[in-house]
């Protein structure tokens, strides 16, 4: 059959298919529309393939036997077109934040807070490998990444950083994208060492030097997050409960705070009393929130969330111990260090708050309640009171003593003249 008889064919307006010969047929569906077609036989089937791009006469007779040659030598060799055509169709992996896409499927179905190796990888992994080609990505690679982040005085996160690196490379070996993980060879001792449990808590003398550096230093550390320090010492949540919270889940009349099990790190919804003096900050935030949902809204324009990164809070306070955490700006002084604290992080806050509540004389079941952890054993199991009287005597206990460091300021009551006129 020539180009002339297809064209006469095509024209007869019947929906057929016609062989030309050697494998190649010519499909016809309406007038004026026809498509090359190969018919092969593997695997003792037989199967129809439609030539991409086969479109006739937009690829001529001459070509379409020229294709329908190569598919058929493909097809002599043992491969099945249409398989590997579909395989071409699969999800496409070639760089190593297309491999971070897809490992990311899998974690979130079974992590319980997937979030932390996401924002690791985009924060700390991503800027150095994630367009590079997974085959390009070496061992002097990942020196690089756990090196900076150990640098950064971060030795937890180095050493998770590690960790998700074996894990991202384990998947593409499993994927078959990788013959080797370049992390491998790397371990705890080549990022941030071997890690201890912290002990670091601040007491009141301490605490009394640090509000006073916060308030010196408005500038570098904002009223919001000198107000975010004083909830987390009064409150003893943790932070990401904190800077997660909504109005809605704050009730000013019942003096409440109702922590949903979604955003609880323990999975356990808890009722939170709040004092008087937690109120009253919480009153200033939310007209410093001009109409968000969040407590503690994102101060940059974000379509990831509506609150304040994760790393809010410890680049504010990094900053008030000399850090540098802005690659574009010159460190401040250690204006904390220099007052004679000690280093501290966020999460330091927590537990004094909990070595603050014994200090108070709170008993160790409540103090336990007040941070919400998780009681073990059949205690955990049967004991279902909240002790919400007994936490609110314990929070008010330690109200008493942190009032007076944190309200040590000449512009509240001005704040709430001027907010109230």
């Amino acid at each position: 059959m020539n180009d002339k008889q297809v064209r006469e064919l095509i024209n007869k307006g019947l929906a057929t298919r016609k062989s030309i010969g050697d494998g190649l047929y010519i499909r016809l569906q309406t007038v004026g529309k026809a498509y090359w077609e190969v018919r092969y036989l593997i695997n003792g089937k037989r199967k129809f393939m439609r030539i991409a791009g086969g479109q006739y006469p937009n690829m001529p007779l001459v070509n379409a036997k020229l294709e329908a040659a190569l598919i058929m030598q493909q097809i002599r060799a043992g491969n099945d077109p249409l398989a590997e055509r579909a395989r071409d169709n699969e999800i496409i992996i070639k760089t190593v934040n297309h491999l971070f896409d897809d490992w990311y499927q899998e974690l979130s179905k079974r992590l319980k807070y997937p979030n932390i190796p996401k924002r690791i990888y985009h924060k700390e992994i991503k800027p150095l490998i994630g367009d590079l080609a997974i085959g390009q990505v070496n061992a002097r690679d990942i020196r690089a990444i756990i090196q900076k982040v150990s640098s950064s005085d971060r030795p937890s996160i180095a050493n998770d950083t590690l960790a998700y690196c074996k894990q991202l490379f384990n998947h593409a070996c499993k994927l078959d994208l990788a013959t080797a993980n370049p992390a491998s060879a790397f371990k705890v001792s080549d990022a941030g060492g071997a890690e201890k449990s912290r002990e670091r808590i601040l007491d009141m003398k301490e605490l009394g030097i640090v509000f006073r550096i916060f308030r010196q230093h408005a500038h570098i550390f904002t009223r919001d997050n000198y107000l975010a320090v004083a909830l987390l010492v009064s409150l003893g949540v943790r932070k990401g409960e904190l800077i997660g919270a909504r109005w809605q889940e704050i009730d000013f009349d019942k003096q409440l705070w109702y922590l949903p099990l979604e955003r609880s790190k323990t999975k356990v919804a808890i009722t939170i009393p709040l004092t008087e003096s937690v109120l009253n900050w919480l009153r200033e935030l939310k007209v410093k929130s001009a109409g968000s949902e969040y407590v503690f809204p994102a101060r940059r324009a974000s379509k990831r969330r509506g609150y304040i990164s994760d790393d809010t809070l410890n680049h504010a306070l990094a900053k008030m111990f000399g850090k540098k955490v802005d690659s574009n700006k010159q460190p401040y002084p250690n204006l904390l260090g220099n007052a004679g604290v000690e280093h501290f992080t966020v999460h330091d806050l927590r537990r004094t708050c909990r070595s603050l509540l014994s200090k108070t004389g709170i008993p160790q079941d409540i103090a336990e309640r007040c941070l919400n952890h998780k009681i073990k054993g059949t205690t955990g199991i049967y004991d279902r009171y909240d002790y919400l009287d007994e936490r609110t005597e314990a929070l008010t206990k330690l109200s008493i003593l942190i009032n007076p460091i944190v309200n040590d300021l000449s512009n509240v009551t001005s704040f709430f003249r001027i907010a109230n006129d």
